[in-house]
């Protein structure tokens, strides 16, 4: 009787030892891709105050076409306004969609700039476009960075044994950042010789 007691007791505590360690083991990836979620924010909020610098600058050329510096203003407050929860793909949908409108406003600014060399010549504007630049690329590192702690995540909370206790526990796989609609086409260059 003692002896069944006791590999009761036994089986019970590493049982529970087990279900420890893989709640652990799913905190700990959690806060993996909530870091790396958070990298991805920092990334957009970079670019985000480094947009209304580059309007101020280009405010300034005498003639340059407001709406397009409108479009700017209303793509980044809408970018900023998006709550987004990054377990919660549709939630992630809508943010990257705000992110790439205001990826696109930028993109416009960009091209309508060139017809200003004055503009173009200043080293301040030449500073926030490389800035700019720099923070696009860091925003697309960060993304792929995030995408690659989330589907680990994904896979360590899909296999079994695991995937009893994370459903039990509440945790969800992570949504992860999809290609832009179109992305998949070849942009046209066109070179107008003269």
């Amino acid at each position: 009787m003692k002896k069944s007691l006791v590999i009761i007791i036994a089986i019970i505590a590493v049982a529970w030892l087990w279900i420890v360690g893989q709640y652990n083991g799913l905190v700990a990836g959690r806060a993996s891709v909530d870091a790396a979620w958070s990298n991805v924010e920092v990334q957009y909020q970079r670019r985000s105050d480094i947009v209304p610098q580059l309007v101020a600058t280009v405010e300034g050329a005498a003639n340059f076409e407001k709406g397009t510096l409108t479009d700017v203003v209303e793509a980044r407050a809408k970018a900023t306004s998006v709550q987004v929860d990054p377990n919660n793909a549709e939630s992630l949908k809508a943010f990257t969609a705000a992110q790439g409108e205001l990826s696109g406003t930028l993109s416009r600014l960009l091209v309508t700039v060139e017809a200003y060399p004055t503009l173009t010549a200043t080293q301040g504007f030449r500073d926030l476009q490389s800035q700019l630049e720099g923070t696009e690329n860091r925003i697309a590192v960060a993304r792929g960075d995030y995408n690659g702690v989330a589907n680990a995540w994904n896979v360590k909370v899909s296999r079994v044994p695991t995937v009893f206790i994370a459903r039990l526990l509440g945790f969800d796989r992570a949504a992860l950042f999809d290609a832009t609609p179109g992305s998949e086409n070849a942009p046209k260059v066109e070179f107008n010789i003269q």
